[in-house]
This record gives C-alpha cells, sequence and structure tokens, in this order.
C-alpha cells in the first residue's frame, strides 16, 4: 500500500490504493452534469460548462500523476448539435480557451494531446486550436489526453469497417474474412489501446454512443457526483474499486 496526497488538500490521505495490483493504463470519462450543476446553482448551463472545463484540467494533471498512459474524455459527441445553438457555439469556443490557457503547462506534465471524431465538421476557430495543441504537445511522451470531439461510437464503427473492406478489396483479399483485428487497425482510438475503465459521472447509467466497440471488456465506474464537482478524491475511489474488481474477459 502507499499513500498519496491531493494537490492543496494535504490533510487528505488515502492508503487504499495498492502497488501491488494494476492501475488501469486507459481511463475513459463521459463528463456528465454540467447543466444540471448550474441548474441548481440558477446558473446559465455555460457556467456548467465552464466549470467543467476547470475540472478537466485538475483531473488531467492528476491522472498524469498516478502514472496513467491514456486519458480519454468524451467532450462533444455527434448528437450534441442538437442542442440549442448558443449552447454549442460556446462548447465549440471551450477548446480555445482551454488550449489557449492550458498547453503550457500539459508540455511541462509531459501530456500529449490527442483528438478522436470528424474534424470536417468542426468550426475552423476549433480545429485550429485542436491541431494547434496537437502540435505543440507531439514531443511529449507521457499522458495522452485523448478528447473525443464530435464523436459518435456507431458512426465509427462504420467508419472503421468500411475502410477495413476497401483495404482487403485493395488487397485481393475477400470482405468476407474481415476480422476484429481489420476493424481495430482502422478504429479513431488506433494505437491507445481499448479503455480498462470507464468512469460516467452525475448518476447517469448509459454509454450515450461513446466507444461502443472499445468497451467491450472494460470496466464501469457510475458516480453520482457532476463532473463540476468531480475530484481528485472521487478519481482516486474509482482507482481503489478498479483495484477490487476481478477481469475475467469471458474466462473463468
Amino acid at each position: 500500500m502507499f499513500k498519496k496526497l491531493f494537490g492543496q488538500n494535504e490533510n487528505f490521505i488515502d492508503s487504499e490504493l495498492s502497488t501491488e495490483i494494476p492501475l488501469p493504463k486507459h481511463v475513459a470519462i463521459i463528463m456528465d452534469g454540467n447543466g444540471r450543476w448550474a441548474k441548481r446553482r440558477f446558473l446559465p448551463r455555460i457556467a456548467g460548462h465552464k466549470e467543467g472545463m476547470n475540472v478537466v484540467k485538475k483531473i488531467t494533471k492528476y491522472a498524469s500523476s498516478l502514472g496513467i498512459d491514456v486519458l480519454t474524455l468524451y467532450a462533444f459527441s455527434t448528437e450534441n448539435w442538437k442542442r440549442p445553438t448558443d449552447e454549442v457555439d460556446f462548447l465549440m469556443k471551450l477548446p480555445v480557451e482551454f488550449f489557449d490557457t492550458f498547453v503550457p503547462e500539459l508540455v511541462e506534465e509531459n501530456v500529449r494531446v490527442n483528438i478522436m471524431g470528424y474534424r470536417e465538421n468542426l468550426p475552423a476557430h476549433t480545429l485550429k486550436s485542436v491541431e494547434g495543441a496537437i502540435e505543440a504537445t507531439k514531443h511529449c511522451t507521457g499522458l495522452v489526453l485523448n478528447f473525443a470531439l464530435n464523436y459518435g461510437g456507431r458512426a465509427e464503427i462504420i467508419s472503421a469497417t468500411k475502410a477495413a473492406i476497401a483495404e482487403l478489396v485493395a488487397a485481393g483479399e475477400n470482405p468476407a474474412d474481415i476480422t476484429e483485428t481489420d476493424i481495430d487497425n482502422h478504429l479513431m482510438s488506433r494505437g491507445l489501446g481499448d479503455p480498462d475503465l470507464l468512469i460516467r459521472t452525475s448518476g447517469e447509467l448509459r454509454l450515450s454512443n461513446f466507444m461502443l466497440w472499445q468497451l467491450a471488456y472494460s470496466e464501469f465506474y457510475f458516480t453520482e457526483v457532476h463532473w463540476p464537482d468531480f475530484k481528485e478524491e472521487d478519481f482516486l475511489q474509482a482507482m481503489i474499486d478498479y483495484q477490487n474488481r476481478s477481469r475475467r474477459y469471458g474466462g473463468l
């Protein structure tokens, strides 16, 4: 066992996290509850998204300090375009503010930014900011901070399957011989490995079209805590819970 201190909160010490049981290499998070957090405080929904951005910064640093390899965050789904225009516009401006202020710290923390999603539909200012962050951190070798931005799991599976079939046909092979590996090689998350653990905040018990292929054997952790209230302690509790799971992958 070892003890872990949290940033400024030196009174919080945990001794339940084991050094003998591996932590998840890849953690995925559905960051839910920004709007409900704001509503409870009689604030506009965008205030919840703003506060949620600050939580991303804290959790990224903490995950990096624990030695997590990949942190995938569901930032904007292909279905989120259905939201009110002013909210969508704000969400598309958030990456600009986030990366403009946080990239220097990401470089200092040796964190590399990655994006998975359909970039062609993103506004020019959003795409420019995203690509700038990817370029600025491409040399970093620590945690991969992977944002799912304009991402949908079903669309990804269709795109990957079409690309895999086209590759087989081009190689003169039978498309009927397609394998899981063929599809894996064309997923947006290729090279990152499947998530070992999925965390969803705010009490909802669904996947919401997130990484449907990759989460086939992931462990799930649900918490009632809204994302803007999610703290390092909450992330650590998810790690402890994960270490107490038995992963059998269909075996005994």
